[in-house]
């Protein structure tokens, strides 16, 4: 999760909403942004039930529509940092095992191992099956790519990304087994969901509530993968 440093000290205005005072060294975007992450409801709810990024909650929203946790025993979280969405998974599913991977490190949580690595390295398949013990179950990607500010960029870069996991997660899934990615500005290209619906039984879209209006964000949800 973002934390945003300013020198400036917040307030709260009628009505509990929270006022974040100017700063001199910060933007009013930075600002403004703060604002309405300090007075996001899933900030708040991830908060007081112990999540680690209010992303938890597009987890268990699209697990809600989709099924996705059920019967899951071995899953492979692909940029896991922070880790909430491998809480999401440890919660549904305690006895499953579950292997996070990002280039940042990860603050440990029970029952998962972390690898500090990046999964388009030859290595980390190798690392993640031993990890898993056998095919994974379900194989999810929240990963985005840093964002230049550029949309048509930043979803080239972000589809890069969703294909590299796309082929990943065609080495390590068990027939039957589950894919889940991120994609930015419209959804996935023509030529990739062509290539899940050959691979996958089912393959759709989805946003789920907590992913902000404003934000381009959706989910890419591919179950029944053919083996």
């Amino acid at each position: 999760m973002s934390r945003a440093r300013g020198g400036g000290s917040g307030g709260r205005a009628a009505g509990g909403r929270a006022r974040v005072a100017s700063a001199r060294r910060r933007k009013a975007s930075s600002t403004r942004w703060l604002e309405r992450h300090l007075n996001d409801p899933y900030v708040k709810r991830a908060a007081a039930e112990g999540y680690r990024a209010r992303a938890a909650y597009k987890l268990l929203e699209l697990d809600q529509r989709f099924g996705l946790l059920a019967g899951a025993r071995r899953v492979v979280d692909l940029g896991a940092a922070p880790g909430s969405w491998t809480q999401v998974v440890l919660k549904a599913q305690p006895q499953a095992r579950v292997v996070g991977i990002d280039l940042l490190p990860v603050d440990p949580l029970p029952g998962a191992q972390m690898l500090q690595m990046d999964f388009l390295r030859e290595e980390a398949a190798a690392a993640i099956g031993k990890a898993l013990g056998g095919p994974a179950d379900l194989v999810l990607s929240d990963m985005a790519a840093n964002m230049v500010g550029h949309q048509k960029t930043d979803h080239l870069r972000t589809m890069a990304l969703v294909e590299a996991a796309s082929r990943f997660a065609a080495q390590i899934l068990r027939p039957g087994g589950a894919f889940v990615a991120k994609v930015l500005a419209g959804g996935a290209e023509p030529a990739l969901v062509a290539e899940l619906r050959r691979q996958y039984a089912s393959v759709r879209h989805a946003k789920p509530p907590a992913s902000r209006r404003e934000s381009s964000e959706t989910y890419l949800v591919a179950q029944g993968y053919r083996g």
